[in-house]
C-alpha cells in the first residue's frame, strides 16, 4: 500500500504462468482470506492469447495514484 496526499494505493505482485495455452479477456482479483470476495475484476481490452508461452499480467507502480489498479481518497 502506498499513500500519497491523502491517496491510499494498492500494489500487487505481478502474475505469471509459463507453458500456458489459453485466451483471457478480463481477470479478478480477489480476496482470498474473506470467503473470495471479489475485489477488482480487471479488462483486458479484448482477448490476450498465449500459446505454450508465458503469459504475464504487470500491474502498474503505484506510487502514482492515477496509475494504481486500486486507489482511494
Amino acid at each position: 500500500v502506498a499513500s500519497s496526499t491523502a491517496v491510499a494505493s494498492v500494489d500487487f505482485g505481478d502474475s505469471t504462468w509459463s507453458s500456458a495455452t489459453f485466451t483471457a479477456a478480463y481477470a479478478a482479483i480477489y480476496n482470498d482470506d474473506k470467503s473470495d470476495k471479489l475485489c477488482v475484476v480487471l479488462d483486458f481490452g479484448g482477448d490476450k492469447t498465449c500459446t505454450n508461452g508465458t503469459f504475464k499480467i504487470t500491474y502498474p507502480d503505484p506510487s502514482t495514484p492515477a496509475n494504481a489498479i486500486i486507489s482511494m481518497s
